[in-house]
């Protein structure tokens, strides 16, 4: 037999080992960096939580019974059209917590790149570039060459 089935023991103490690790790893990212957030319907809940304690906090200093119940009536129109999402799909706000940060990378990259441009300013072509025949026009006139410069005696 091979050493695979005669000690079949050495496969589960592995995988126990393993799991131990990971289990101490997660107790100590835990510890260090408080509990992980949780999913992105939870997250939500707790926002709304937190904006309705925070509405009837100022409440009381909002003019009139009607801006007040107003405000009151926004809140919980709110909190009831996204719970039923949230009970019935809520991989739903997971996926556009995705999208959403695929987005801003995104739109970070076109941001960062277009930066870059601006604070090197326009690139010049190199010698063998020169050689090769003409250059591409963009229309933009900043992006000319400057010419050979004359001197001009100012004396």
């Amino acid at each position: 037999m091979s050493d695979a089935t005669e000690r079949p023991a050495d496969a589960d103490a592995w995988a126990d080992a393993c799991a131990e690790d990971l289990a101490s790893e997660k107790a100590r990212r835990r510890a260090e960096y408080g509990p992980p957030p949780g999913s992105a319907g939870d997250e939500l809940r707790k926002l709304f939580g937190a904006v309705a304690d925070k509405v009837n906090e100022f409440q009381s200093s909002l003019p009139g019974v009607a801006a007040q119940s107003a405000v009151q009536q926004l809140v919980n129109q709110a909190k009831s059209a996204v719970e039923p999402v949230l009970q019935r799909n809520p991989q739903v706000f997971d996926h556009l917590a995705a999208a959403g940060g695929e987005l801003l990378a995104a739109y970070r990259s076109a941001v960062e790149g277009q930066e870059r441009r601006w604070t090197q300013g326009p690139e010049k072509p190199s010698d063998s570039a020169k050689d090769s025949g003409p250059a591409k026009k963009s229309g933009d006139p900043r992006d000319d060459e400057p010419g050979d410069g004359e001197h001009i005696d100012l004396d």
